[in-house]
């Protein structure tokens, strides 16, 4: 499962490198694709999606959205699987989370009970 996630993830990331799909708002914009996850029967992979900077993410997942089908075939043609899998976007909230604990990490609260002594 991993093995094909990854698989996933760098052809999709490929595509969008080389401006495969044909799309004002995707070339407009560099996205990445740190995580592809794939169901356990491989039908399903979930591909996280965040812009450079993290603007107009709701834009760029419509138009990935719009051009899901010719991805899926493009995926299928390259991994040369049984059942090509459904591909579905979602937001990556990595950074979020991150900024999330880095303020809680930082917050006068911890700080106070990390440096007694």
């Amino acid at each position: 499962m991993l093995r094909v996630a990854e698989m996933i993830r760098h052809k999709l990331a490929e595509m969008l490198t080389r401006g495969e799909i044909h799309d004002d708002v995707l070339a407009s914009h560099v996205v990445t694709i740190p995580e592809v996850r794939i169901s356990p029967d491989l039908k399903i992979a979930t591909a996280y999606v965040m812009p450079l900077g993290g603007k107009d993410t709701e834009t760029v997942l419509k138009a990935l959205e719009k051009h899901r089908k010719f991805i899926r075939a493009e995926i299928a043609h390259t991994l040369n699987l049984k059942y090509a899998p459904d591909i579905r976007f979602r937001e990556d909230e990595t950074f979020e989370e991150v900024s999330r604990i880095d303020a809680l990490l930082y917050s006068d609260k911890v700080r106070r009970d990390v440096e007694k002594k």
